[in-house]
């Protein structure tokens, strides 16, 4: 977590964050209906591979695919299969590549062709939450600052923000100390420091924020079945401010079709 004053290892972080954000966006352009999640994981670990990276997930503790792919009601750490993306879907893509020994991860949620409103909206305010833990991530701040920014806006919307899985520090390792909850209250907890790389990911649901996992052991679903939003960057705490490593370009509500009222 911790990248000190090693300017070799801040940009060695830079590069495993502008790889993971090239091909992320490469995904979200592969989105469309009739599209697998299964290519779209075979497309991304080509790319992480011809780059000279790995894909950090690929068996990350068992894991058995490059990406996580989460449609709906899938939360976080859904299995890429040959599921074919269906027009009016909301598809979570989570990845993350090591490269020449310290990792980058990000995540984003892709509206999948005609998208009613209700569901473009929670896309639209947990890309807005992420936004707003972002500019918590100051030296002097405190980590409670950053879940406090994305409860308060999540729950303002009159969505719930998933307690069981959290952001986290990131480095060498995917998965370091601390923990980054998206829920607690300003000016408690650890300060932030400059040095400090983290992996900030609202997790937002429109229906309840309790969540289970299914029977492969992996994929977390909510408890009452309704849709799920994710979005994540990794992010360096510098003097000036955070800076983001993995930024691309974001998903304008715009962009997207909206469903026509019945």
């Amino acid at each position: 977590m911790i990248i000190g004053k090693s300017k070799k290892e801040l940009e060695k972080m830079r590069a495993a964050g502008r790889l993971v954000g090239e091909v992320l966006q490469k995904m979200r352009a592969m989105v469309q209906p009739g599209v697998t999640t299964i290519e779209i994981d075979r497309a991304a670990e080509k790319m992480i591979r011809d780059a000279g990276a790995l894909p950090t997930f690929k068996g990350y503790h068992g894991f058995p695919y490059s990406i996580c792919a989460s449609v709906n009601e899938q939360v976080v750490h859904g299995f890429p299969s040959d599921y074919q993306l269906k027009d009016g879907d909301i598809f979570s893509i989570d990845c993350g590549v090591t490269l020449d020994g310290f990792v980058g991860d990000t995540a984003t949620t892709v509206p999948v062709g005609t998208v009613s409103e209700q569901w473009l909206n929670l896309v639209r305010v947990t890309e807005e939450c992420l936004d707003l833990a972002i500019e918590q991530c100051r030296p002097g701040k405190h980590l409670g600052d950053i879940g406090a920014a994305v409860q308060q806006h999540a729950e303002s919307h009159g969505y719930s923000v998933v307690r069981d899985y959290v952001g986290h520090g990131i480095g060498r390792r995917m998965h370091e100390d601390p923990q980054i909850p998206n829920y607690g209250k300003p000016g408690q907890g650890p300060k932030i420091k400059a040095g400090y790389v983290f992996a900030v990911e609202p997790m937002i649901n429109l229906g309840t924020h309790y969540t289970k996992v299914l029977a492969d052991g992996w994929t977390v679903v909510t408890l009452d079945g309704k849709p799920s939003a994710h979005t994540e960057h990794t992010i360096a705490i510098t003097e000036e401010g955070p800076e983001v490593l993995t930024k691309v370009a974001s998903h304008k509500p715009s962009e997207v079709v909206l469903a026509t009222s019945s």
